[in-house]
């Protein structure tokens, strides 16, 4: 912290007072939501994630277009997705201005635009572990959570996945089959408990079933391009749950 002591001028005999203010140099978001998860408090810089790049900015608000750009990248290419504890992925529109003080920002990732079809939570079940930096993402979501090992698979299980407008259902539990040397091999499609159709009655495309842990889920078969692959040190299970709310999205931007 910086400590500014301005002069006072005082009336001649008067006595002479010092006004002392704190001024915070630097936030660093992440640290602060997890310690606090309150406003963040005002300084002269602040710190996030934008996938694994540590961004300084020197003021509290700015619109998806200029974080992109502090990675290199342009709304044309990219998606931006931000991350607040307690949340699931937000996707931030090239002009629409992130207040970086919010209450639980945290993060945000990135995801390219070509991609086609083909409270704390609690953790209920935990066969197997997550890196410590995924776990707690899933414990932020203020979702329960479940780390399942079904014959020679590793499922990551999120129940309650608030889905968009338009579907049959609301939420649905959805897993994730997770790799057995993740995180340098990919995470790939999705899967939901709540098998999932459209109101207007308009099929989905690319859908099966697969059985995970004695129930039929109903399988995604959505996946990624050469120009939108994996990023070893950069992706994780937070950039592909920004995928999936992606997909979900998409289905209703198909051409009639």
């Amino acid at each position: 912290m910086d400590t500014i002591e301005p002069q006072q001028t005082a009336p001649s005999g008067a006595n002479t007072e010092t006004i002392e203010v704190i001024v915070i140099e630097i936030v660093e978001l992440e640290e602060h939501s997890k310690r606090h998860g309150t406003h963040a408090p005002h300084a002269r810089h602040y710190a996030f994630r934008v996938d694994k790049e540590r961004i300084v900015v020197d003021v509290p608000e700015i619109d998806g277009e200029q974080i992109l750009a502090k990675v290199g990248k342009t709304p044309e290419k990219f998606k931006l997705y931000q991350h607040k504890r307690g949340h699931q992925p937000i996707l931030i529109g090239p002009l629409e201005v992130v207040n970086l003080r919010e209450p639980g920002v945290e993060r945000f990732t990135t995801m390219p635009k070509d991609t086609t079809e083909g409270r704390e939570g609690l953790r209920v079940r935990q066969d197997f572990r997550l890196p410590a930096s995924d776990e707690e993402y899933l414990n932020g979501l203020g979702l329960s959570w479940e780390a399942i090992r079904d014959g020679g698979n590793q499922w990551l299980v999120i129940h309650g996945w608030k889905l968009p407008a338009g579907y049959n259902h609301e939420t649905s539990s959805l897993a994730l089959l997770i790799p057995a040397n993740y995180s340098d091999s990919q995470i790939d499609m999705v899967y939901f408990q709540q098998h999932l159709a459209r109101r207007d009655g308009r099929a989905i495309n690319a859908l099966s079933t697969q059985a995970i842990a004695g129930a039929t889920w109903q399988r995604w078969s959505r996946h990624r391009t050469s120009q939108n692959p994996w990023r070893v040190g950069v992706d994780d299970i937070a950039s592909h749950l920004s995928l999936v709310s992606d997909w979900l999205s998409r289905e209703f931007a198909r051409a009639a």
